[in-house]
């Protein structure tokens, strides 16, 4: 086993969990099995209860673990399928210290960070890799954080138990350009690296992110104050996809690099997989336009999975994506229907709380009206049924329990087993279940196979008392839970592709393997552009409470 430890200094989001990613790409090209891992200082026990304001998307493991989203990372650009065991938090760590105290296991000694909490944090490195030829781990936050000091010592303490031949450290550093010098300076990077000699670890890679070539001379300089060999400094610069770093860091060497350092003799590959990936996005055939309808729209990172896995159908389709963030709130204004004309497809993802409810039902509305590709995800699913109960079935007051408790038809409604909870934390419907398909349907088309298994977090479904009227009035049920009888899966007829899923598919979907059901709504997409369907007038939508 060998065993990549990925730091960073200066600023946060530097790119470390891409770099970690990337990394894995390229020794998984070479040959070798990896496994990347996340470990954050926050006390949180998961990221499941934070806010997307504040940490970004939730990304689901098949187990159910809810996790950090350079998870998500990590899964798109490797092989390997993670698990609870390769996401841990300061939280996590504490909570099982002091359960061990609680029952006597360290039998009267005195608890303490040293040794207690960070032989807690080398068990789960231990843990985390079994069965792969490398374990990468990334260290959340910045090198000199106090939360982070822990980790940073088990790091240590870990590298000394397996010697320095199984063993790397990376470090991600900023080289910031200042205008009025009209420089470089390596200031940052120096300090940074001295912090991390400080608490016993010397890196040995250096991954320089800068928006400026990062010349010999500079490189010389980092080198000598830092103690890293040259060839060890790393130029890391800005991308336009994410998909080319793979090949930006293989063009300096550092998958060669790695390979040296832990001794191995593992070929580099003849062909570059991700050279291909980037010609699809940067060059592609096609051009499509897709309204993303949601509620966190100016979140960067509160539809990551999304807005990758719509890229990725654009890939598989040779088709670029130009994605329209619609703030669901707009389209209860007046005219705000007006932002969805010109939209080659609508997508309305997955989210918790009634602000900009109507605004998303109007979408699905128009979407089905003037026959525009339609694909909702999670509560993308339970709008499409609202609105049809509403509009279609004429069942008036039709909503979701959480959104109106009383409503007079809750063709949406929370899931029984979820009524008596409490907790927030971990409680929802997580993890991967199985969906029996329809044959002929077009979710059976796009998955080529009578039965899927896909990714679950919410806690309110499709209230099964309406199910029999929903399908008398023309809704297809196209995906059941077998074991429960769960509608996970829904679609409309005489409508070029109007689909609908309870589950999560954007957290199983790869650049060089589109997840069917993107790969089907881009293309529906494409072919709806060539159509050219004209629009139908619709009604505008009824402004909702916030909350």
């Amino acid at each position: 086993m060998k065993y990549i430890f990925v730091t960073g200094g200066v600023v946060s989001s530097l790119g470390k969990g891409l770099t970690a990613a990337a990394l894995g790409a390229l020794l998984e090209l070479r040959g070798l099995t990896v496994r990347i891992q996340k470990f954050d200082p926050y006390l949180n026990v998961d990221p499941g209860t934070m806010s997307p304001f504040q940490h970004g998307e939730v990304y689901v493991l098949e187990d159910g673990a809810e996790t950090d989203l350079d998870l998500g990372h990590y899964e798109r650009f490797t092989s390997g399928k993670l698990s609870k065991l390769n996401s841990l938090s300061s939280g996590q760590v504490y909570e099982s210290v002091i359960s061990k105290e609680r029952r006597g296991v360290y039998l009267g000694k005195t608890v303490q960070v040293i040794p207690h909490v960070t032989n807690e944090i080398k068990e789960r490195i231990y843990a985390g890799g079994k069965d792969v030829d490398v374990l990468i781990t990334e260290i959340g936050g910045t090198t000199g954080d106090i939360e982070g000091l822990p980790f940073l010592e088990a790091m240590r303490q870990f590298a000394l138990e397996v010697g320095p031949t199984d063993c790397i450290f990376i470090h991600v550093t900023l080289v910031p350009y200042l205008k009025a010098a009209g420089e470089l300076k390596t200031k940052p990077t120096q300090q940074s690296v001295a912090k991390l000699r400080e608490i016993g670890i010397q890196p040995d890679i250096l991954v320089c992110r800068c928006d400026h070539p990062l010349e010999a001379g500079l490189r010389d300089k980092i080198s000598m104050f830092c103690n890293v060999p040259v060839k060890a400094v790393i130029e890391c610069g800005d991308v336009d996809s994410i998909y080319e770093l793979p090949l930006a860091l293989q063009k300096e060497r550092m998958d060669d690099l790695v390979i040296d350092l832990f001794g191995l003799k593992n070929p580099a590959p003849e062909k570059n997989i991700w050279t291909e990936i980037v010609r699809r996005v940067k060059n592609p055939a096609n051009e499509v336009k897709i309204g993303v309808v949601g509620k966190y729209i100016e979140l960067q990172d509160a539809y990551k999975s999304v807005y990758e896995s719509i890229t990725h159908g654009g890939i598989a389709n040779n088709t670029r994506v130009n994605i329209v963030r619609i703030d669901a709130e707009d389209l209860e204004k007046k005219n705000g229907l007006s932002i969805l004309k010109g939209l080659d497809g609508i997508l309305v993802p997955g989210g918790f709380g009634d602000r900009g409810t109507e605004g998303k039902i109007a979408a699905a509305k128009y979407a089905r009206e003037n026959k525009v590709p339609y694909y909702g995800l999670c509560l993308g699913l339970q709008i499409a049924v609202i609105e049809y109960a509403r509009n279609v079935l004429k069942l008036k007051g039709a909503n979701s329990t959480e959104f109106d408790a009383n409503a007079p038809h809750p063709v949406i409604n929370m899931m029984e087993e979820q009524k008596k909870i409490i907790d927030k934390g971990a409680t929802m419907r997580l993890g991967s279940y199985e969906c029996a398909l329809t044959p002929g349907s077009n979710a059976a088309k796009a998955y080529k196979a009578p039965n899927i298994r896909e990714r679950h977090r919410h806690r309110f479904e499709v209230n099964n008392a309406y199910v029999g009227q929903l399908q008398r009035g023309g809704l297809v049920i196209s995906g059941i839970n077998p074991r429960r009888n769960l509608v996970e899966i829904v679609e409309i007829k005489d409508h070029p592709w109007f689909l609908a899923v309870q589950f999560h598919p954007e957290f199983q979907s790869k650049p060089n393997k589109a997840h069917p059901l993107f790969a089907a709504f881009i293309g529906a997409a494409l072919k709806n552009k060539k159509t050219g369907k004209k629009a139908v007038k619709s009604k505008p939508a009824v402004k909702a409470k916030k909350k």
